[in-house]
């Protein structure tokens, strides 16, 4: 996620929707003083590579340490995270206070949830032997994504951001958002992270009739609000 004071937004990172590319777009415009939390190593890299500003200001400061965090200092050095990855709303609303969460444009991405499962699916297993892909959707990874999603970018179950753009319509939708912030740049996504899908077969190629009414079902929340469709 990017918190950045000199253009005034947030950024928050759902699952599966482009985000890491976001992140390392945006954090070509960052400044000293933002908040930019690590991605992986790899995308670090093309990160780097890119000369873009890398992880910075995501650490709580020692005041704001819990005793479980002074115990993990104390037995590997780690250090404690104010602010992560796939950090929710709710949290970044009590870190930065309701006055600076007002003031602050905040906006996300969304997609189609049985597209966004596929791209998980692929995402999570990248050795042979997979799991079939049924395995896949019976276990609770249908569950962490729906959390890394809806319920990251609301708050008692109210949208709490003020854009949440399509990833179906992802560069158009940013340039919107880049031009309103007025981001002196256009914002490259580089392709991070898509390089581990092999299979291009279309969501629809995956499901089951069952499986397809438990995902609807699951994510009814997301259906019902973009109105996405099997």
């Amino acid at each position: 996620m990017i918190i950045s004071h000199k253009y005034k937004f947030i950024f928050l990172k759902t699952n599966k929707t482009a985000g890491t590319s976001i992140e390392i777009a945006l954090s070509k415009f960052c400044g000293p003083k933002d908040v930019i939390t690590p991605i992986s190593l790899e995308d670090e890299e093309i990160r780097k590579e890119l000369g873009y500003r890398g992880p910075q200001n995501y650490l709580s400061p020692p005041w704001g340490y819990t005793y479980k965090d002074i115990a993990a200092f104390l037995k590997n050095g780690r250090r404690a995270h104010r602010f992560y990855n796939h950090i929710s709303a709710s949290e970044v609303k009590a870190h930065v206070g309701q006055q600076l969460w007002d003031d602050y444009f905040k906006f996300c991405v969304e997609r189609n949830p049985w597209d966004r499962l596929v791209s998980l699916y692929y995402w999570k297993h990248k050795a042979k032997p997979l799991p079939t892909f049924s395995e896949f959707i019976a276990s609770d990874d249908p569950l962490i994504l729906k959390r890394r999603g809806f319920e990251l970018y609301t708050i008692d179950g109210h949208i709490a951001v003020n854009k949440i753009c399509r990833f179906e319509n992802i560069s158009e939708e940013l340039e919107t958002i880049r031009s309103q912030l007025g981001i002196p740049g256009n914002l490259d996504l580089p392709h991070a992270k898509s390089r581990f899908r092999k299979n291009r077969k279309s969501y629809h190629d995956h499901f089951s009739e069952e499986e397809k009414g438990k995902i609807a079902e699951l994510f009814s929340a997301e259906i019902n609000l973009f109105g996405y469709k099997f």
